[in-house]
């Protein structure tokens, strides 16, 4: 075990510390240029869209016009999913664990990763919805989709649909439920394994029910866990604002400062900022397409708009939130507390010993709403492995895989997982390096999609696609 541990140990280091860190930038640098700065000047725009219900949206989709109303997947609800994938243990524990390992700059470059970052998940999701397909209850698609017809890459599109997989519907839910249990069972005293049942039994009573079922719980849980943490977050910001200015000036001079570059602590930083900062906001990995596809739109750039504002929300506020209440409080940052019991720690000094038993509470929906989101993901994908399999076969394959799914969250509630962590930093890596193979060289045609909604905004219309704008590609695109 040992031996293996050192291997996963090498890989991640030469992946993260290298590969990974220089492609994320490059393509985040290069989408934003290339998009003229989209994720910052369309900001208010995406907020508009957020609002849309998206039902009386349909006149782009020709597939699903005559499909009954039930059956189609909102802005918002797709916008819930995303995020349900996005807010999770990252938001709570990863950011504490970035902040030991690397230091108060590691929120920096969690900021500038996310800031970057937004313009691939812009290109990424318009990409998702553009190649979509007509699935059984609602459109299906993602980069295992757009590689395929678009690129006709075969194997790099069934390589990013299993490491999807085991990314998110193993690794991920397995460090979802641990952090859950190690969360309550801190809190309440509760046993890993009464959580572990109860959450496997939730998580099966949603997932079967599939994309619809998960789309309406996250829809409506996803904002009880944003607004209760953010609300409790603001009122600690408020009642210490005479400290934030001292706050955000060490968390700058911590991530450049020379200090730290001598030490060899501006690196440390830097590297968990970013891998914990695409742990929490996934952009440019490739999951949130999953969920940009299903939804029900007159053109494909509002979910890249919709999914690059959930960049922004998930880092840049929930993240932020356990940043500032953990550097706050004064917590020791020398490793003797890491992971959800450093913010556990954080907000019981801050507001008494209720801290621990709020995020134990707000945990419960971070964690539930991740896993369903999680589970989508890897179903999206396990749908694209064997799309070409009889209807009987593939209908007992996904009841396999939601069995499984539901095991995995059991043994994660009662197992040490450092070693999945690791595994869990590898599939992801590679799953993002496919993933942004296929946007660098199908970017082009969301930027033309770009211009084109643009184009019909300035003429005060509500912008529909029609393929004939991509004339060379436009047979490949199903539901259009």
């Amino acid at each position: 075990m040992e031996f293996i541990t050192d291997i996963v140990t090498f890989v991640n280091n030469i992946l993260w510390s290298y590969v990974l860190i220089a492609t994320l930038i490059a393509c985040g640098l290069w989408f934003t240029f290339k998009t003229k700065f989209v994720q910052f000047r369309m900001i208010g725009h995406m907020f508009k869209l957020l609002l849309e219900t998206g039902t009386d949206k349909i006149k782009g989709n020709k597939k699903l016009n005559n499909e009954k109303k039930e059956r189609k997947i909102s802005s918002f609800e797709a916008f819930a999913v995303s995020i349900a994938g996005r807010v999770g243990t990252g938001n709570l524990a990863g950011v504490a664990t970035a902040i030991v390992i690397g230091g108060p700059g590691a929120v920096f470059w969690m900021w500038l990763i996310a800031l970057i970052g937004s313009a691939s998940a812009f290109i990424e999701s318009t990409l998702a919805q553009m190649y979509k397909l007509k699935g059984k209850d609602s459109f299906i698609g993602g980069p295992a989709y757009y590689i395929e017809i678009g690129l006709k890459m075969k194997w790099l599109s069934v390589a990013f649909a299993i490491f999807t997989i085991l990314t998110f519907g193993f690794a991920f839910n397995s460090v979802q439920s641990n952090t859950l249990s190690a969360a309550l069972g801190q809190a309440f005293g509760l046993s890993p394994v009464l959580i572990g049942v109860v959450t496997t039994i939730l998580t099966i009573i949603v997932i079967f029910g599939g994309i619809q079922s998960i789309a309406k719980v996250s829809s409506v849980i996803v904002p009880i866990m944003a607004i209760g943490y953010v609300l409790i977050a603001f009122i600690i910001i408020i009642v210490n604002i005479t400290q934030l200015p001292d706050v955000i000036k060490i968390i700058v001079s911590n991530a450049f400062g020379i200090e730290q570059a001598v030490g060899g602590g501006v690196g440390a930083a830097l590297m968990q900022g970013i891998r914990r900062g695409l742990f929490s906001n996934e952009a440019g990995m490739g999951s949130a397409p999953h969920a940009a596809a299903t939804a029900n739109v007159s053109h494909p750039v509002k979910q890249g708009f919709i999914q690059a504002l959930s960049v922004f929300t998930d880092t840049l506020l929930i993240c932020s939130c356990t940043a500032f209440i953990i550097l706050f409080s004064g917590s020791p940052l020398d490793g003797s507390i890491n992971g959800v019991q450093l913010t556990q720690f954080a907000l019981n000094n801050e507001i008494g010993s209720f801290g621990t038993y709020y995020i134990g509470f707000i945990l419960i929906f971070f964690v539930f709403s991740s896993i369903l989101g999680n589970y989508y993901y890897g179903e999206a994908n396990v749908e694209y492995l064997v799309k070409e399999r009889g209807a009987e076969t593939r209908k007992k394959i996904i009841f396999l895989y939601r069995l499984l799914v539901s095991a995995n969250v059991m043994a994660g509630a009662i197992m040490s997982l450092d070693l999945a962590w690791n595994i869990a930093d590898i599939t992801m890596g590679m799953m993002a390096l496919c993933n942004m193979t296929g946007i660098v060289l199908l970017g082009k045609y969301a930027i033309r999609l770009l211009k084109d909604y643009q184009s019909q905004l300035k003429e005060g219309k509500d912008p529909v696609f029609n393929k004939e704008i991509v004339p060379e590609i436009k047979d490949q695109l199903e539901c259009w």
